[in-house]
């Protein structure tokens, strides 16, 4: 079982790659939970979601201690990094916060994800590239699954689904440099 909580602020598409995950999850034929929260506001405000994905069934959708964050600015991160378990993974958005956890026994991933959404196109995929940056370290689900959920969500927009693909193979290359 992995626990991975996803935070950011609204519009960053943090409910969105959750989603995915949970698809992918579903679509390898895993047990998934998937518990969205956010702020009253559209934009701006702030927003997270817990994904949980196991073999076995799932008793609860909370995620408080998780395996893995995948924090998208520095608020997100300062307020969730001390609560990833020990021997977890982080994934931080560099082009937004530091990734200074203040803590050793966790590994931390800061990748300049929006820099590599603007070079696949789009800022707005930064949270693709996060989960590429998820696939390549932690393998929690196929990429083929993420790139297949991609395909039907965007089949009817080739230049968001292109940008999205992009974006989600950039993570994966970032974890690969490193």
């Amino acid at each position: 079982m992995i626990r991975i909580l996803l935070a950011g602020q609204g519009g960053q598409g943090v409910l969105s790659a959750g989603r995915f995950l949970a698809e992918s999850g579903l679509h390898e034929g895993k047990e998934v939970s998937y518990l969205p929260a956010y702020g009253p506001e559209m934009r701006g405000g702030t927003a997270n979601c817990s994904v949980i994905i196991s073999e076995e069934e799932i008793a609860s959708p909370l995620c408080n201690n998780p395996d893995v964050l995948i924090a998208l600015n520095a608020p997100s991160f300062h307020k969730f990094a001390p609560r990833v378990k020990s021997g977890g993974i982080i994934i931080v958005n560099g082009s937004l916060s530091d990734a200074d956890a203040g803590r050793e026994d966790v590994r931390v991933y800061d990748l300049p994800l929006n820099e590599l959404a603007i070079e696949a196109g789009d800022v707005r995929s930064a949270n693709m590239a996060a989960l590429g940056v998820l696939c390549a370290a932690k393998q929690v689900v196929r990429e083929s699954s993420i790139l297949n959920c991609l395909n039907e969500q965007f089949a009817a927009k080739p230049r968001v689904l292109a940008c999205n693909e992009s974006a989600f193979r950039a993570g994966i290359a970032a974890v690969a440099g490193k």
